[in-house]
């Protein structure tokens, strides 16, 4: 058995054939950019990024392609949403679990004069939505939330906060980075304001690229945070008033957008719901196996009821980085290991600073794989080898 890929909650690896093959057809036969020719390779570009958009809407239930805004990555849709709706005087609601990519915007914007609160979640990492009313201040103007933790796994019940943003008014971003692609997102069914997604981790794309998905009010209130030339409106200094023209500026990454659409047919094709049992298969197996081996402790749910297949680790008897290093030394399996970019989440677990060791097993994982990975996990906490 060759090396073992368990860090699919970085980045999925390796990814669908047709992957691949879409990016080497736009750099070999396509070339050219959107927006800025009439020629037949532009109009090859220009129809693969509608194509995209329009597959992006119909796997998040979204209903307009034009509010279908193609990022840089899930930290730029965090960034473009955060940065672009928030004003001093202005509070946002968190929940305690969030990563990074929400919370040093926030600190930035603090510093503006934005104030934030947050949700506490339990020591599963889960929220309860009747947290959220009793922070809700005359100038809340937006909640951010993670649809699932990068750390621990466990999914919030977005449909329950969407509701309770909806009844006061209150926009509520959804930072889908660990589900999008693996687990049903319903945009207009919850009531989103904002819905950010990587192109990398789930919907088995390439990297370099994202989407933020925006309510028709959001999309009206979202001031840009980068403005330039689109190809559109050329007579004008000023940023296009209409959307995505508005919030695209500059060349778009075109070999991120075909790799992304190939993967996004890849998704709607093979079926969320498929792509969901498999990794609640995997995810089944790998914490049975954990569950008898002494020396280490699960930071995050035990159950599979709403939770993604982000498995932490946190060996009790020895460094977690020396752990992942043997993993990957001895047994050649490949995880992450440290505080994921994600401080508060670890303090809400009670693993910070230490960290987790974390696997996270994809759509190519294979049964074989997750056992070999099981066993590994017992002879390091016992102490072999």
């Amino acid at each position: 058995m060759g090396p073992i890929y368990l860090d699919n909650a970085a980045t999925s690896f390796p990814k669908p054939p047709a992957v691949a093959a879409a990016m080497a057809r736009y750099l070999t036969e396509v070339g050219a950019s959107i927006n800025r020719g009439v020629y037949a390779s532009a109009q090859d570009a220009g129809m693969t990024t509608l194509l995209l958009r329009e597959g992006l809407c119909r796997l998040f239930r979204h209903g307009d392609p034009t509010r279908c805004i193609l990022t840089a990555g899930n930290t730029m849709g965090l960034n473009m949403a955060l940065r672009g709706w928030l004003k001093p005087g202005d509070h946002c609601i968190v929940s305690s679990m969030e990563h990074n990519a929400v919370m040093r915007p926030l600190h930035d914007l603090a510093d503006q004069g934005v104030s934030f609160d947050r949700i506490p979640c339990d020591r599963e990492g889960r929220l309860d939505p009747a947290g959220l009313p009793p922070l809700i201040r005359p100038n809340t103007r937006l909640v951010a939330m993670a649809h699932a933790s990068n750390v621990g796994g466990a999914i919030q019940d977005a449909a329950a906060v969407g509701k309770l943003c909806r009844e006061r008014g209150i926009p509520l971003l959804l930072d889908a980075a660990q589900t999008a692609g693996h687990w049903d997102i319903d945009f207009e069914g919850w009531g989103l304001a904002a819905l950010s997604v990587p192109g990398h981790k789930g919907l088995m794309g390439p990297s370099g690229i994202g989407a933020l998905l925006l309510s028709p009010e959001f999309a009206r209130g979202l001031t840009p945070i980068v403005s330039g030339g689109t190809g559109s409106a050329s007579d004008s200094e000023r940023q296009p008033d209409y959307m995505p023209d508005r919030l695209e500026s500059g060349t778009p990454n075109l070999p991120g957008i075909y790799g992304l659409h190939a993967a996004v047919e890849f998704i709607l094709e093979t079926g969320v719901e498929a792509l969901r049992r498999r990794e609640e298969a995997l995810t089944e197996q790998f914490l049975a196996g954990l569950r008898d081996i002494p020396g280490i402790r699960l930071a995050g749910p035990w159950t599979l009821e709403n939770r993604a297949g982000v498995i932490s680790v946190d060996f009790l008897e020895q460094d977690n980085a020396e752990a992942a290093f043997r993993l990957e030394q001895q047994y050649g399996i490949l995880t992450r290991c440290g505080l994921h970019c994600a401080p508060a989440a670890h303090r809400t677990l009670g693993t910070f600073p230490q960290g987790t060791v974390r696997f996270s097993p994809g759509w190519y994982t294979t049964p074989e794989e997750v056992a070999a990975a099981v066993a590994a996990v017992g002879e390091i906490a016992a102490g072999a080898g």
